[in-house]
């Protein structure tokens, strides 16, 4: 019994010290590489500050625009094509095959993006300081000899730091970076050094000078039913405008790849479109597009077609050989959705351009606690009630899409829904699976009915008209008959098969009533 005693103390105390140790390891392994990580942000942001100046006083935006395409294209192509991860998408596809980033990815997720954002291409700032922390974490690892898990780990903590230290949401940051790799699910083991590597970069860069937006929503109104049932439809609406956004990307990029031509070329002409679709509409939707964000969160008008021209903008940019995140135009756009719902629906536009900002996030990347923990770190508490309702229903309503195509699905968004988890975005698709006694069940053969009455009245419609203005409608009854055969198709049926065929025959028509059919 004593012999016992001391040997479950002794098996308790052996996982509490390696607990222990474990929780140094990764509070000084994250210390560092938040250290670097704000750093290199730092850098980065204010790099691409005076790019942008100087960009600006140099030449206009449609003669710079295009050159800065054809320029990203050469830069990645002949210059640097070693340095694949640019992408956070690639990121996130080096993470799941536990493969270390390549070294060149640092230089050029730092430039390529600079190139393409001071020449006025509509992508966004945070992916390249997350992929620059990726990159960073995944060199970091292999200096000290790290096993595959261990570098995997640095690797998602440098985009949890990268995030946290763009846009100055540490905590948002953090849960972004262990969110973002699965629909579905989050890397708990990753929790804690994810949150110090993030608290770590926010609190080097913020320390060296880089600002950040905060816009606490001073208008909530008191809660009602009626108001929180616009929230749900508002969350709706965010849902569908992210199905948008993504299938916008998707065809642009497709379209991209099928144009015949040299990939500058076609970079050039597309620099030429959005210069020439600038000066049509608004040079607002080249670059970050701050201005638009920010006014739209202080009440600002916004025009009710900017978050469909900001698609349409970054989708060509990223298409035709941009580099830069996602996360930004995102914003844009959910802030530009909001804004234009919440005037449709007369209710305050900075509140519902708050909420549309986090619910366009959360279904665009299928992080929807990470956008919850965002619109507190941004507009408040007293927000945060409606904003991760519509942040849930936006995540829910984009279906099993996302803007980043490698995270892998862990979970269906529907149980009507048939698709294959554990595979990529990219690698599948959903089928629908009918389940006696379910609403979706019901609504299909509610619709079904729906769509066999209007055929069946669209059939009588040729009965209303003269015989010389008869429609070539079907009957419904006549569909369920098999077609009468006449002389011409049996002779041609006979020519088809004649060569395969005994000698033909002399075939007697059939008769009916003394009529020949």
């Amino acid at each position: 019994m004593k012999k016992d005693f001391f040997y479950d103390v002794n098996s308790h105390f052996t996982e509490e010290s390696v607990i222990f140790v474990s929780i140094f390891k990764w509070f000084v392994l994250a210390t560092v590489i938040g250290i670097i990580i704000g750093l290199s942000t730092t850098l980065f942001v204010k790099a691409l500050d005076w790019s942008i100046k100087a960009a600006n006083l140099a030449v206009p935006f449609y003669i710079l625009l295009p050159v800065a395409l054809v320029a990203n294209v050469l830069f990645l192509k002949y210059i640097l094509p070693s340095g694949d991860a640019h992408t956070t998408d690639k990121v996130i596809e080096y993470i799941h095959k536990f493969k270390r980033i390549p070294g060149w990815s640092l230089v050029t997720a730092f430039f390529a993006p600079i190139i393409t954002i001071a020449g006025g291409g509509s992508v966004g700032k945070e992916a390249p300081a997350a992929d620059i922390g990726a990159t960073i974490g995944s060199i970091f690892g292999g200096i000290f000899r790290l096993d595959s898990d261990d570098v995997r780990k640095l690797t998602i903590c440098g985009i949890s730091a990268g995030f946290a230290a763009v846009f100055g949401t540490p905590l948002a940051g953090a849960v972004f970076g262990i969110e973002v790799l699965f629909v579905g699910s989050l890397l708990y083991e990753v929790l804690l050094p994810s949150f110090i590597a993030g608290i770590t970069a926010y609190g080097v860069s913020s320390a060296l000078g880089i600002p950040y937006f905060y816009h606490p929503i001073d208008f909530v109104p008191v809660f009602t039913e009626s108001f929180f049932i616009k929230v749900v439809i508002a969350g709706i609406f965010f849902g569908l405008c992210t199905f948008l956004l993504i299938e916008v990307l998707r065809r642009t990029k497709t379209a991209a790849k099928a144009l015949p031509g040299q990939d500058w070329v076609k970079a050039l002409v597309a620099g030429l479109v959005l210069s020439a679709l600038a000066l049509v509409f608004s040079t607002q939707y080249l670059g970050l597009g701050m201005d638009t964000i920010n006014g739209a969160l202080t009440g600002s008008a916004v025009v009710w077609y900017a978050f469909l021209l900001k698609m349409v903008f970054t989708g060509i940019t990223l298409g035709f050989g941009g580099s830069g995140g996602i996360v930004t135009p995102v914003l844009f756009v959910g802030a530009a959705a909001g804004s234009v719902f919440a005037h449709f629906m007369g209710l305050d536009p900075a509140t519902f351009a708050a909420i549309g900002l986090v619910a366009v996030l959360a279904g665009a990347t299928n992080t929807p606690i990470a956008a919850s923990i965002l619109s507190v770190e941004l507009f408040g508490a007293k927000l945060a009630p409606y904003a991760m309702v519509a942040c849930v229903i936006s995540f829910i309503m984009t279906g099993h899409r996302s803007v980043y195509p490698s995270q892998v699905l862990s979970m269906k968004k529907s149980s009507s829904l048939d698709i294959e988890t554990g595979k990529r975005i990219q690698e599948s698709e959903p089928h629908y699976h009918r389940r006696e006694g379910t609403l979706t069940a019901l609504m299909d053969d509610t619709v079904g009915e729906g769509v066999r009455r209007t055929t069946r009245s669209i059939s009588h419609i040729p009965d209303h008209f003269p015989k010389r203005f008869h429609l070539p409608i079907p009957r419904m009854e006549d569909l369920a008959k098999p077609p009468r055969k006449t002389e011409g198709d049996e002779k041609k049926a006979g020519e088809k098969t004649a060569p395969e065929t005994a000698p033909k025959k002399e075939r007697k028509t059939p008769e009916k009533d003394g009529k020949t059919r």
